[in-house]
């Protein structure tokens, strides 16, 4: 299995969030892309902690369900890792070693470059180019390793509902890829400009910028939708699930808007202005040209006029599959909504293309 290498085989994008499975399934047309089948299945709260799966019963139901509705082509998936414990370094190693011979001498002692035991870890690498200060003699290489638990705590998951894992990612790489191919597509992003992409997930909230198609800047802080239906639940007295499903899908009483939503979307605002605040005062990077807004809580109505009023600029909210030709079978309508929490799904489905 590898982090990295990739398999003829079709596969199909599966990311597993804190708060929801989402498959995404592409396939090639003409120069672009087309949808082929998209799906999204809410998790209950806990199922996933820091990362890890804690329920794998659970988590493989739910992929089944996302499996049985969205009927995929594809029999082989790509999922990603992430979190502590998932590691990635730069190593330097002789410029005139096959891949056999690292691949050897790192296994030979992982703890010598990863800290962990060879029956803790999974991992890969990626030969980088020449080394800088000593370019004749050694290259760079980007080591990628995480933890044996996490990634069979995923397989399992996966070949509970029929899918047979064959590329295993990093977050931020599938997200990297995602977000190249949506600055590509939009003809209001020039070439060469840094933009930034600030998803608002479950619990935290990130800012990641982007330059020479490279993501060179991550900032994380404590905030996210989860905060939102808590307090629609404490205010309605409803389950969490209840709440979660009530936000997504409508049915709130009238008071809702005025005293819960607008409320939060005012401190969401605030919450990204401060990150792009703090990018500037950190980053020796360029000044933002554009600002995306992606995850779940990019889909509340007017959330882009009230980032814009905060942070200036060309705000908009992202979608990776705006560029995209959709299957007759698969609801647009659904997908253009889910849109801006697909991105790193949609990394991980363009890996069947690399």
């Amino acid at each position: 299995m590898s982090l990295f290498s990739l398999k003829p085989e079709p596969i199909v994008g599966i990311d597993i969030s804190s708060t929801a499975v989402k498959l995404l399934e592409l396939s090639k047309a003409g120069k672009g892309y087309k949808v082929e089948s998209y799906a999204m299945e809410p998790l209950p709260e806990k199922a996933i902690e820091d990362k890890n799966i804690v329920d794998g019963e659970i988590v493989g139901d739910a992929i089944s369900r996302v499996v049985k509705r969205a009927k995929p082509k594809a029999q082989h998936a790509a999922i990603a890792v992430a979190g502590p414990a998932v590691i990635t370094k730069t190593i330097q190693m002789e410029k005139d070693m096959s891949d056999d011979d690292m691949k050897e001498q790192i296994g030979s002692d992982p703890a010598q470059y990863l800290g962990k035991e060879g029956d803790e870890i999974h991992f890969d690498f990626y030969l980088m180019g020449p080394n800088e200060k000593e370019p004749e003699e050694r290259v760079d290489v980007l080591l990628a390793a995480c933890s044996s638990e996490m990634l069979e705590a995923r397989t399992a998951a996966l070949e509970q509902a029929g899918l047979k894992t064959k590329i295993v990612d990093i977050e931020k790489y599938a997200l990297e890829n995602a977000f190249v191919m949506v600055a590509q597509n939009d003809p209001e992003i020039l070439e060469g400009e840094t933009i930034a992409l600030i998803e608002v997930g479950a619990t935290t909230t990130t800012i990641n910028v982007l330059s020479d198609q490279k993501i060179v800047y991550t900032h994380e802080e404590m905030f996210g939708g989860k905060q939102l239906t808590e307090q629609i639940q404490a205010r309605y007295e409803l389950t969490y699930d209840e709440a979660n499903k009530m936000k997504r899908e409508g049915g709130l009483p009238e008071n809702y808007e005025t005293e819960i939503l607008e409320p939060f979307k005012d401190e969401m605002a605030d919450q990204i202005s401060r990150m792009v605040k703090y990018y500037y005062a950190q980053s020796t990077y360029g000044k933002q040209s554009h600002v995306l807004i992606a995850g779940g809580c990019a889909s509340i109505s007017g959330i882009v006029e009230q980032v814009s009023n905060k942070v200036g600029g060309h705000v908009t909210i992202v979608n990776p599959v705006a560029s995209m030709s959709v299957a007759s079978r698969v609801s647009k309508k659904a997908l253009m909504n889910d849109a801006p929490a697909l991105m790193i799904a949609c990394g991980l489905a363009l890996r069947n293309f690399d």
